[in-house]
């Protein structure tokens, strides 16, 4: 998030981010004057109530409905959230159109789906019910959000040259102990962060909602190498075998492998870890809830939350272990006749 408006949070330190759950928006297909009137009441309880604890206020159009996206703009919904978007502005807040970014996905989605032979399983980013989101809608509101705070495309990029080991250009992360031996480049590389992976085949979701360009960019580039086709090896793990055109070009290595079946680099095996964590975090959430909603009677639901604050805690604590960048040593080796 290095490109949100940094006196904000010199200011402002505590950013609320106000969007409508899924269920909240199933009344956007039956919506009227006078649920509006109530939808725009809150906007503005909410955005005073912030402005009170002095925390900045990004608010969020609702994410659209299974309706046809091409007509999107004259549905009721989405002109009521431009309205509660203007208000929030006019109150001196940020606003997010989530619904017309999510839009432009479907329309993707909708593109692919007209050229499927008949009885194909089609792509969409509703359930059945036209209101809940898929995992492909979830990861679409996300990508909504995230744009709208203006976080940047790139995690980090190194520039080096494979005859120069001092013509190093590096964003967001450090180079060190560069070496170069029989045609072989070896170097460390520090991020200041890492990119995000989420699994095995995940990538699939990639081809209508566009992370990797827009928000996962982990670059890595060297110019005047002398072979014509490398080997990529980060801590021994392979990462993938690339050209010296594609290399002096530039990769985007955040979910390269050199096994589908296999995490790529240190980075994506180190998120596969932190994926487990992050659920049992969930699923630690959802087990408190229902002990407090289902079990009534007897100590449980009490020395249940005291046993989960410390636990969420331990949990948490893993997953900063887990995600921490860390040094990577990384290993460029020539293929010969291959």
């Amino acid at each position: 998030m290095q490109r949100l408006d940094r006196d904000v949070f010199l200011h402002r330190p505590t950013v609320v981010i106000v969007a409508f759950g899924v269920n909240d928006i199933g009344w956007g297909l039956k919506a009227d004057d006078e649920h509006k009137k109530k939808y725009l009441d809150g906007v503005r309880s909410i955005v005073l109530e912030c402005q009170k604890r002095k925390a900045q206020v990004y608010f969020c159009a609702a994410a659209p409905t299974a309706a046809a996206p091409e007509k999107g703009d004259e549905s009721f919904l989405q002109k009521m959230c431009d309205e509660g978007m203007a208000l929030a502005r006019k109150l001196g807040e940020k606003a997010i159109d989530v619904q017309r970014t999510m839009r432009g996905i479907q329309l993707k989605v909708n593109a692919y789906n007209d050229k499927l032979k008949d009885g194909a399983k089609k792509i969409t980013l509703h359930a059945a019910d036209g209101v809940h989101l898929t995992e492909l809608g979830q990861l679409a509101m996300a990508y909504a959000i995230l744009k709208g705070l203006d976080a940047p495309a790139e995690v980090s990029s190194a520039h080096l040259d494979g005859q120069d080991p001092k013509r190093v250009i590096v964003s967001r992360c450090r180079i060190s102990d560069i070496l170069m031996r029989e045609g072989r480049l070896e170097f460390t590389r520090l991020d200041e962060g890492l990119p995000f992976n989420y699994g095995l085949f995940y990538a699939l979701h990639y081809a209508f909602v566009p992370v990797p360009e827009e928000l996962n960019r982990y670059l890595l580039r060297v110019d005047n190498l002398p072979a014509e086709r490398y080997e990529l090896r980060v801590d021994e793990r392979k990462v993938g075998v690339f050209t010296k055109g594609q290399l002096a070009k530039g990769v985007n290595i955040a979910s390269a492998t050199g096994d589908a079946w296999q995490p790529g680099g240190p980075w994506d095996a180190q998120a596969h870890v932190l994926k487990p964590l992050t659920d049992a975090r969930h699923d630690l959430a959802v087990a408190k809830l229902l002990a407090n909603a289902y079990i009534k009677e007897g100590p449980v639901p009490l020395q249940m939350a005291l046993t989960a604050i410390r636990a969420d805690e331990d949990l948490m604590n893993l997953q900063r272990l887990v995600a921490r960048p860390r040094p990577y040593r990384y290993v460029l080796t020539p293929l010969k006749g291959r």
